[in-house]
């Protein structure tokens, strides 16, 4: 069986595919496992539109019925976002929730593998995941950093997680050659916050200045993907000592209530919403609408064949 019998696109990703256009990829655990109902929906058909605004085509990746789906209709976008047990789908995930048939959101991991499979260069999320508060005892590592040692596709975010250990994050990312780029920014974005203390490899001022890096890194076949550091908003920040303590009472009970492994970021990020009094959802869906505006214009720049060795 060939791949494109595992992997179906909307109409509108199949025309932006047949005329060349510019392709932006979403993740689905944002909406399944990441935000409640309806504000999931609203906040991805939001993200949708922003990106077509960018003059380039969203592409919300899913599993559903035995295929990749690269591009929802609203009625898949609404079962996605209302359906009890959807498994969140990282990269061991894939084969056996395609083979079964069940509804699966893919994480940052999986969508980086799919976008790459239906050639798509970027991709869109909120956060990235990385190393655990106290992986040295718990060996708690997402996924995504391996994904983006090997897979060529562009992360656009609002940097990594709060609930993470930041600094341990970017030292993996450095050791496995993953760049890690600032959007008009000198410091890596730390999710809810502008600052995580922590500097990047180099701040680019355009999607025009991203866009050569990553097509020269890629033209001379240094393989893997780019972490596209945006911060979020500023009248969106919050303020970092609110931040720290919240995630330490989450954190807390977490631990509890023996919460690990991949359940451990959807029930931080449930628990920081409850605790802040929404304050965090807030933050949540500006900074994802912000990097959909910079994601856009990146797959443009990109489109436009910027940086290429061939010019």
């Amino acid at each position: 069986m060939s791949l494109k019998n595992y992997i179906t696109f909307s109409k509108e990703v199949l025309e932006a595919k047949r005329v060349g256009a510019p392709i932006v990829a979403l993740e689905s655990t944002i909406i399944s496992h990441g935000m409640p109902y309806p504000q999931n929906v609203k906040m991805a058909k939001q993200v949708e539109q922003i990106i077509r605004e960018q003059d380039a085509i969203p592409a919300t990746i899913a599993l559903m019925d035995g295929k990749i789906k690269v591009g929802l209709s609203e009625e898949e976008l609404e079962k996605l976002a209302m359906e009890d047990g959807v498994t969140k789908v990282s990269r061991r995930d894939l084969p056996v929730v395609l083979a079964r048939g069940n509804t699966g959101a893919t994480t940052v991991a999986a969508t980086m593998i799919c976008a790459n499979l239906a050639g798509i260069e970027v991709f869109v999320t909120g956060g990235i995941g990385g190393v655990h508060r106290g992986a040295e005892e718990t060996m708690d590592i997402s996924a995504d950093l391996q994904e983006l040692a090997k897979t060529n596709v562009a992360v656009v975010c609002a940097g990594a997680k709060s609930i993470l250990d930041i600094g341990l994050t970017l030292e993996y990312l450095e050791t496995y050659g993953v760049p890690v780029i600032g959007y008009q920014t000198d410091d890596f974005p730390a999710f809810y916050t502008q600052k995580s203390g922590f500097g990047v490899d180099v701040n680019v001022e355009s999607a025009e200045e991203a866009a050569r890096m990553l097509r020269t890194k890629w033209d001379l076949g240094l393989q893997g993907g780019v972490v596209v550091g945006n911060p979020v908003p500023e009248t969106f920040e919050m303020e970092q000592h609110v931040v720290d303590g919240i995630i330490e009472d989450a954190l807390s009970e977490a631990r509890d209530q023996g919460i690990t492994g991949k359940e451990t970021t959807p029930f931080l990020l449930s628990r920081l919403k409850d605790i802040s009094k929404g304050e965090t959802l807030k933050t949540n869906i500006a900074l994802v609408e912000n990097n959909a505006r910079v994601g856009g214009q990146l797959a443009v720049a990109l489109n436009n064949g910027l940086g290429s060795l061939e010019r």
